[in-house]
């Protein structure tokens, strides 16, 4: 096993997760099977009980683990199913421990963080790196570790010195240290400034970790003279200093790094052997992928109604798959946010403006998307923007709660059930529509909901959102939800056109619905958005992209089938797409203001 360890430097969010993402592209471009695992050092178990405000979204895994936000994006780039182990934290490793001396595993000897905690980081790293994540239950030949903070932070401290003993342990050919800074560049004096990485790599190299290479994170591309200034204060030859200067998308980092060498010198480095050498296929997929973002030009204006919209990692994985369904529609995505409680009539009195810039957004998005949350602030002003696109004819996805705020719209104004609402928010309401699961509540918070991969089953072949995804009668997504709409009510919601098409595998639990007559008003219980790739977008999402660009009815025209122009929502392992998207490269004359590849008569 070769180990890839990925820290930081300067400040926190500078960029690891798609450094050490970009890093595993480039590996898995050469045929190299490769597998993550996120540390974190908080002290909680897993991530599902901060606030968004606090950590950005909790990620959700197949196998129901809530963990780390970059663990979406391993998943994204690598097209990997990860799982809960392959995020540490602090949290897991000190209950291991805690839980083997209660059991006298240690035999009578004091329990110190040196060795007993090292040791169980570094176990845990060895035992997580060897699970399959391809689905073809082969071992990973590389294992990419992200150490999340920065260095210098107290509680890091245990996993430095777990990995600076863990080098010794596994051999110097088998580990290499990347190491991302921050190069800010003042705009008084324009000069990209070194000092900062300088201490940051001085600070490691105390703590007995050395990086073979240091990625520098700056706003313009690094100078020679920087570059060398660096590798001479840094003890790293010059080569080894790699730039990640603002790109046009994050699809352009993995091309930035393997035109710097950082392909050969890993391979090098860890003496990998590579299946076939010259077989870079995938890559070229990429290229063509950050090409096709870049020259996108027609807008689609998609309008997020959400509550914690002063974060976008609170969406992190939402905007994602926004941006894949724009790719494969061919616009680029206009996106804009708004509070939810910016749309409610209360909002009038307190800040009249606010209400007003709210629904000027509103009235103005060729579509709308209502994600998850949790908690009654902001649901008043879901449900009125639920209203919006379902009397207007306004594309719409609601998301987990999304969906259940569009059905208590539809109980409230068109079943006359004006008091309906869901048992979250008002648990004395005589209509409740969405009410709580009770085998999901034993009294916890943490990990206790409707968690993880899951069966829908669609009861009818005359919906929309089946023939998106295909024909597949059963379609498996990830779930995250506690509550869930009220089965008493199905009858007369379908009775008046609101179908729910999609049902868990026992029939109970109403999975997608969809609205009769309106040009696409769709909400789903689950996430599509956890399982969307760049080359693979979500069905739910390209729905409401191709929708809200006026396509829907084109695409359906030819039997829901992806033109060549859409080749990269299909399944990015076919080697037929490959084949299908080489031959395209290759013929393409010019490119029409659309961005679309024009293909050569010949």
């Amino acid at each position: 096993m070769k180990y890839i360890l990925v820290t930081g430097g300067v400040i926190s969010g500078v960029g690891k997760g798609v450094i050490a993402s970009s890093i595993g592209t480039i590996l898995r471009s050469c045929g190299i099977r490769v597998t993550a695992i996120k540390i974190d050092p908080y002290i909680n178990i897993d991530a599902g009980t901060f606030s968004p405000y606090e950590h950005g979204e909790v990620f959700v895994l197949d196998d129901g683990g809530e963990v780390d936000l970059d663990l979406g994006n391993y998943e994204r780039f690598l097209d990997v199913t990860l799982h809960r182990d392959n995020n540490i934290t602090t949290g897991k490793i000190y209950q291991q421990v805690i839980n083997r001396e209660r059991r006298g595993d240690y035999l009578g000897k004091t329990v110190q963080v040196v060795p007993h905690i090292t040791d169980a980081i570094q176990e845990w790293v060895m035992r997580v790196s060897k699970i399959p994540v391809d689905g073809d239950n082969k071992v990973p030949e590389v294992c990419l570790i992200e150490l999340g903070g920065v260095i210098g932070d107290i509680e890091g401290m245990p996993f430095v010195e777990a990995f600076r003993q863990f080098q010794f342990r596994v051999k110097r050919e088998n580990i290499i240290c990347v190491h991302v800074s921050l190069i800010p560049q003042p705009k008084a004096t324009g000069e990209q400034k070194t000092k900062p990485t300088q201490s940051s790599v001085r600070e490691l190299r105390g703590l007995g970790i050395s990086p073979d290479i240091i990625v520098c994170r700056s706003v313009t591309p690094l100078g020679d003279d920087v570059k060398e200034k660096i590798s001479l204060f840094c003890h790293v030859a010059p080569e080894q200093v790699y730039c990640v200067h603002d790109v046009t998308s994050i699809y352009r980092v993995p091309l930035l790094l393997e035109s710097q060498g950082a392909t050969d010198f890993l391979i090098d480095r860890l003496h990998l052997k590579v299946p076939n050498p010259q077989s870079r296929r995938p890559m070229m997929r990429w290229k063509e992928l950050a090409d096709r973002y870049d020259r996108l030009l027609k807008e689609v204006t998609i309008v997020l109604v959400g509550k914690y919209t002063k974060l976008e990692d609170a969406y992190a994985s939402v905007i994602k798959a926004l941006q894949h369904a724009a790719l494969a529609a061919s616009h680029r995505l206009d996106l804009k946010y708004i509070e939810a409680d910016d749309l409610e009539p209360a909002m009038l009195h307190e800040d009249p403006q606010k209400y007003h810039e709210a629904w000027k957004e509103l009235v103005g998005a060729n579509g709308i998307l209502v994600p998850g949350g949790f908690g009654g602030r902001g649901v008043e002003g879901k449900i009125l923007a639920a209203h919006w696109a379902r009397t207007r004819n306004i594309p719409y996805l609601g998301v987990c709660l999304g969906m259940q705020c569009a059905v208590i719209e539809f109980a409230r104004n068109i079943l006359g059930h004006k008091d309906a609402n869901s048992a979250e928010f008002d648990s004395d309401t005589k209509n409740p529509v969405v009410i709580e699961m009770p085998e999901h509540n034993p009294g916890q918070l943490g990990g206790t909901m409707r968690l993880g991969k899951r069966k829908t089953v669609f009861k009818t072949e005359n919906s929309v959102i089946r023939k998106l995804y295909g024909k597949s009668e059963i379609v498996e997504e990830r779930h995250r939800h506690r509550y869930e709409v009220n089965p008493k009510y199905v009858s007369q919601l379908e009775d008046n056109g609101l179908r729910f098409v999609g049902r868990s595998e026992d029939g109970e639990r109403m999975e997608i619905m969809e609205l009769e007559s309106h040009p696409y008003f769709v909400g789903v219980q689950y996430h599509p958005e956890y399982l969307s790739r760049p080359m693979k977008c979500s069905a739910p999402y390209l729905g409401l992209l191709l929708a809200s660009c006026n396509k829907l009815q084109q695409y359906a025209s030819r039997g829901f089938r992806p033109s060549p122009r859409m080749s990269f929502c299909e399944d990015s392992d076919s080697d037929n797409v490959s084949d299908e998207v080489e031959s395209l490269t290759s013929s393409v004359s010019k490119v029409d203001l659309e961005g679309e590849l024009v293909i050569s008569s010949s």
